[in-house]
């Protein structure tokens, strides 16, 4: 019982002592508001719309300056995306993924001379970078090169509710923070505004600086199905589309999660009913 108590108290003290820092830097970004996506939990699934609106907003406002290295064009029609046809061949032989990839420009090589070109993509291409280098994006964007969006839902806690959340997220720099020119305050965003705060020390605001602005304003995209065209709304189908392009196959792995489970708990009463037979009557 001693030994127990012992070993409470030494990881009730790492905690406050590991708490600590963090209290001093403002506590850290503020938790991510909840977007109320359809596809959350182990029965969520994708809306097909709300991808379809994600998708505009990304190629119409975000793909000026965030890629998407590892997302194919024909990834957009298979089985779950946001263009998936039942009376496709496949997803290359998608008219829509054929269409909206022939809008896109990509970079290429004559195959006679040679010469770099420019050509319309296909289903087969993967997602144009908007800069030829990292130091090329770094330089167009005040030092800091936009990351690229193929896997930022998982690599962000909370990835499609933080994203959302970051979009939504911009307000005036709080009175006593010093702000540089080319940043811009979100309180989701990580950081530490100790080094840059002049009130309180005990109440630090939370969150950090972030190099891009405001990417999006009400009416700056035209949806064509009547949903509202606000900055809530684009953001949340934008994260949406994000969040599904870092793992567009989830909804085929929860379905066969599920599977998995209900054949294990039939295999367990099978199991239980078979050993109830085998051993009926018989003393142990």
């Amino acid at each position: 019982m001693n030994l127990f108590k012992t070993v409470a108290a030494v990881l009730i003290a790492a905690v406050a002592i590991t708490a600590t820092p963090a209290m001093a830097a403002g506590g850290g970004a503020k938790h991510p508001r909840s977007g109320g996506f359809s596809f959350e939990g182990p029965f969520g699934r994708f809306d097909q719309g709300q991808l379809q609106r994600g998708y505009k907003v990304y190629r119409e406002v975000c793909a000026s300056c965030h890629g998407m290295n590892l997302l194919s064009f024909r990834t957009l029609g298979e089985r779950g995306g946001p263009f998936w046809d039942p009376h496709a061949e496949n997803a290359a032989a998608n008219r829509y993924v054929r269409a909206l990839a022939a809008e896109v420009q990509v970079a290429d090589i004559d195959t006679e001379t040679g010469e770099a070109i420019m050509r319309p993509a296909t289903p087969a291409d993967r997602f144009p970078n908007p800069y030829p280098n990292a130091t090329a994006g770094a330089a167009a964007n005040g030092g800091a090169f936009p990351p690229d969006l193929s896997v930022m839902a998982k690599a962000r806690h909370d990835g499609a509710n933080y994203i959302y959340s970051l979009l939504t997220g911009y307000v005036p720099a709080p009175a006593g923070l010093q702000i540089n020119p080319g940043q811009y305050y979100n309180p989701y965003m990580a950081g530490d505004m100790t080094p840059f705060w002049t009130g309180d020390p005990s109440h630090v605001p939370p969150g950090g600086f972030i190099a891009m602005p405001p990417p999006l304003a009400d009416g700056q995209v035209t949806y064509d199905d009547g949903t509202a065209q606000t900055v809530d709304q684009y953001s949340k189908d934008v994260a949406a589309f994000i969040a599904w392009a870092s793992e567009p196959h989830q909804v085929q792995r929860k379905q066969a999660g599920v599977g998995v489970m209900i054949f294990l708990l039939l295999f367990l009463g099978l199991t239980y009913a078979s050993y109830r037979r085998i051993w009926k009557g018989v003393a142990h």
